[in-house]
């Protein structure tokens, strides 16, 4: 079941989403190093980790899925850029986003196939595609407290798999929230310490996993000539009332059933 929006804002707005957004965004940004003059889509709950893009980026735009629901409106004050709409159907034309941002989406989907169908269709012909994801091996996917217990978590080799799968080039990973879910104030100050030793000592055992990777094209395989089967082939029948095309063997038969009668007629008109 997706966590509904209202509980996610309200995460986000408390002292440990608030470090955990901040450490999310760092590796983000670390994958997204120049996003100047791209256009972005955010699927799931991404409006926090896309507010960091609004001077580069050419177009910024969320989409919600429906069961999630949706706030007002998303960038305050300015106009919405927000929407809500079915993950199986995006209302926009092939080739209009240059990147695609998931978070709180792949682990909620009701229809992986079509989402990751739908995610290929819209990006751009070598565009890039960053997934954020609770990680099956780390501490918060354990615990149904935060957004990240929620959902179905994955492991690195398994959303690579995923991502080659719908015909996405893995390209890049990283971990973060190496530090327990918890709201102890002491434990909050050292966060980033955590993440930089957990970077370090304890990789891949994060709670969350990032992974960027990249449209593939496929090109078109050049045509080859067809090579002839040595397996015997199949005869149809002759249709009723064709007379069959004789075979050779057919013809040496007759030949010898027709002196063999000539034969017969000569010893009777000599008897």
């Amino acid at each position: 079941m997706a966590s509904d929006t209202l509980d996610l804002a309200d995460f986000y707005e408390s002292r440990s989403g608030e470090v955990a957004r901040h450490l999310i965004r760092r590796q983000i940004r670390a994958l997204w190093p120049s996003v100047r003059g791209d256009a972005i889509l955010g699927l799931g709950y991404s409006m926090p980790y896309l507010r960091q893009f609004r001077n580069e980026a050419e177009r910024l735009l969320a989409v919600v899925p429906p069961g999630q629901g949706m706030l007002p409106q998303w960038p305050a004050p300015v106009a919405c850029a927000t929407c809500l709409a079915a993950e199986e159907a995006l209302p926009f034309p092939n080739d209009a986003f240059d990147r695609i941002l998931l978070v709180h989406c792949l682990e909620h989907s009701r229809q992986l196939d079509d989402l990751l169908r739908e995610v290929w269709r819209t990006l751009k012909g070598e565009g890039l595609l960053l997934v954020v994801a609770p990680n099956r091996r780390g501490l918060w996917a354990r615990l149904d407290r935060t957004p990240f217990g929620q959902g179905r978590p994955y492991s690195h080799s398994q959303l690579s798999r995923l991502l080659r799968e719908y015909r996405f080039m893995p390209l890049a990973a990283r971990d973060a929230l190496f530090m327990p879910p918890s709201e102890r104030p002491w434990l909050l100050r050292t966060a980033p310490a955590w993440d930089r030793i957990g970077a370090r000592w304890l990789a891949q055992f994060g709670g969350v996993n990032l992974l960027l990777a990249r449209k593939r094209v496929q090109a078109l395989q050049p045509s080859r000539p067809v090579r002839q089967s040595r397996r015997p082939r199949l005869v149809l029948p002759a249709p009723v009332g064709a007379r069959p095309y004789p075979s050779r063997r057919s013809n040496l038969q007759e030949g010898k059933d027709r002196q063999r009668r000539e034969s017969i007629l000569q010893s009777s008109r000599f008897s």
